[in-house]
């Protein structure tokens, strides 16, 4: 195992649910992005190797939804994820770079959503909210209203 790899797979071993998604949607935005270039070169085997590995990470942040217990935010990221896979598909077979890169601008306002969530790290001079934290303590509760994680993923 590289170095690269051992770091990769610490930080992904300490990393929030939030901060996971956040990381599958950055590696689709680049899945994406190299299909779309892949078109415009007419490089067809990178094209299809990138579409289909971001349909497989799509299809790991589908599986984390929480369809029964996770309610409309659950709903409305399945109905965003489904319109984001036509939409991967219908930009790969027609070719269309164009279509691929509404899909990355449409994932890149989503994801700007999450990272709203995840706290920043307290600055030096930052007074504490509560004992022992830089937070409110509730800081975290809006992502519970927004997916509620399987005990799977």
């Amino acid at each position: 195992m590289t170095r690269e790899m051992t770091y990769r797979s610490c930080a992904i071993a300490g990393a929030s649910p939030v901060d996971l998604m956040i990381v599958l949607f950055d590696r689709l935005v680049a899945d994406l992005r190299r299909a779309a270039e892949a078109i415009r070169v007419g490089d067809i085997e990178t094209r299809c190797d990138e579409i289909n590995h971001a349909l497989l990470v799509l299809g790991q942040l589908e599986s984390w939804l929480d369809r029964e217990k996770g309610g409309e935010p659950a709903r409305l990221l399945a109905s965003f994820y489904a319109r984001l896979r036509a939409g991967m598909m219908q930009g790969s077979v027609t070719l269309s770079p164009a279509l691929l890169e509404e899909q990355i601008e449409a994932l890149i306002h989503i994801r700007s959503s999450w990272q709203q969530l995840v706290p920043m790290p307290a600055q030096p001079m930052m007074q504490p909210h509560a004992i022992g934290s830089p937070y409110p303590k509730d800081s975290f509760a809006p992502a519970a209203e927004y997916v509620r994680f399987s005990q799977s993923a």
